[in-house]
């Protein structure tokens, strides 16, 4: 059973029995895409439910004017394109490889034979969808309502709650590598406001930089401006 252990460091699968998961391992496709190749376009027909084995992968969409907006960013154990699980409907946004990944793809007939066989892992992929529902409400809420301060402040304390790790100082290092673009992309903002928006908040001791990685100083101060 050591060869789909891999599946327990994905949390929907983690608590099933090994029975189940060598069942999901035979289902599984296993894809490698290298960094910048799309997964699959919006659009696309929906052929699956997808999780990271490893690398990263970004999900976006594009703006009315051209520009792109990352809607996630994807490690190791996360799902994608769950939302059409058990329906043949396109995909709402664009996958793309953030870097070299590999990728698991189940198809949805013969997840729901999974499922059907499976009560736990119905259960869990429940779970999944009530999980990225929510998240889902929160982004649009903060689009429509939240300047770029407080969206900034919120998309920091979520890669640091999803990406991140405390140090001996107990400050917090997202260890994801971003760029400035694809920090605005996440905020939904331009690079130059991004920037002088993390500008604002190294100067006020609340962020700072350590090498390539963005460390949250005062998380309770970031906290703050999303109030």
């Amino acid at each position: 059973m050591k060869d789909v252990q891999y599946l327990r460091k994905i949390p929907v699968f983690a608590d099933l029995p090994d029975e189940a998961l060598l069942t999901i391992h035979q289902y599984t496709i296993e894809r490698v895409y290298r960094r910048g190749t799309v997964i699959f376009f919006e659009g696309d027909r929906g052929e699956g439910f997808y999780y990271v084995k490893s690398g990263k992968v970004k999900i976006v969409k594009a703006t009315g004017d051209g520009r792109e907006h990352i809607i996630k960013i994807l490690t190791p154990g996360d799902l994608f394109a769950e939302v059409l699980l058990f329906n043949n409907q396109p995909y709402p946004a664009t996958a793309v490889a953030a870097e070299d990944a590999c990728v698991g793809i189940i198809k949805n007939s013969d997840l729901e034979r999974l499922v059907l066989a499976n009560n736990k892992l119905a259960l869990q992929l429940i779970k999944a969808l009530s999980q990225r529902l929510l998240y889902a409400q929160q982004k649009i809420k903060n689009l429509a309502l939240g300047d770029v301060l407080a969206r900034t402040a919120e998309t920091l304390l979520r890669l640091g709650s999803e990406h991140g790790r405390r140090d001996e100082k107990g400050v917090i290092v997202i260890t994801i590598d971003l760029s400035r673009q694809e920090l605005a992309n996440l905020v939904g903002t331009t690079r130059e406001t991004v920037t002088r928006t993390l500008s604002a908040l190294r100067k006020d001791k609340i962020v700072d930089f350590v090498g390539d990685k963005m460390v949250i100083l005062k998380p309770e101060r970031l906290k703050s401006y999303m109030e």
